[in-house]
């Protein structure tokens, strides 16, 4: 499928064939749940903890006598019925991650791009060059095309100029062509490729 080319002014400067296999695949919102669900997986520091029976400090001995006392048996304070005594079943520091099929992601990929592309949220520009790392000249541009919040997908490198002049935006995440991914293409409402991004992901994903 065409695709037109714009600049920063929001002016057509050409066109871009954007390959169907990535840019015009079946929507699957399962492919979706199970991508983000595994990137958000990735990012739990999973420290979380509670203490057990043999890491609280206390007395070994017994309470009190086991019969005659009229209260419920007991063998240590540091039981869970006590204050300050253990968490039975309680959450153990461990690792969240779990393997997804390099095939699913691949997939979800896909599936995220050409959901942005059939909404009609995709905007290719041909160069993010700015002339001053200037917020103000950024926010002239971004006015031209209805911008709310966005993510700008650059080549290797980002621009620094544009870079720095959007660090101050809220809402503009700008990245590299390789930090591209499924839940930040779902978060934002309008998703933005330079020339050399689409080569890149149309070359990694075909």
């Amino acid at each position: 499928m065409k695709v037109s080319v714009k600049n920063l002014d929001n002016k057509d400067v050409g066109n871009i064939d954007l390959d169907n296999a990535v840019f015009g695949v079946e929507f699957r919102s399962d492919i979706l749940s199970r991508m983000v669900n595994w990137q958000l997986a990735k990012r739990r520091a999973g420290t979380h903890k509670t203490r057990g029976i043999s890491e609280i400090r206390g007395t070994t001995a017994k309470p009190w006598r086991q019969k005659g006392s009229g209260r419920a048996r007991s063998g240590s304070i540091r039981s869970p019925q006590f204050r300050g005594g253990a968490v039975i079943f309680g959450p153990m520091v461990r690792c969240h991650n779990h393997k997804l099929p390099k095939k699913v992601r691949k997939l979800a990929m896909k599936t995220a791009l050409s959901a942005k592309q059939a909404e009609g949220k995709l905007i290719v520009l041909d160069s993010t060059k700015l002339a001053k790392p200037k917020t103000s000249d950024l926010i002239k541009h971004l006015t031209k095309f209805g911008l709310g919040r966005a993510l700008v997908i650059d080549g290797v490198e980002v621009n620094e100029n544009f870079s720095r002049a959007a660090a101050n935006l809220r809402g503009i995440d700008v990245l590299p062509h390789q930090g591209i991914n499924v839940y930040d293409i779902l978060r934002c409402d309008t998703l933005v490729l330079t020339r050399d991004a689409v080569s890149y992901l149309q070359e990694r994903l075909k």
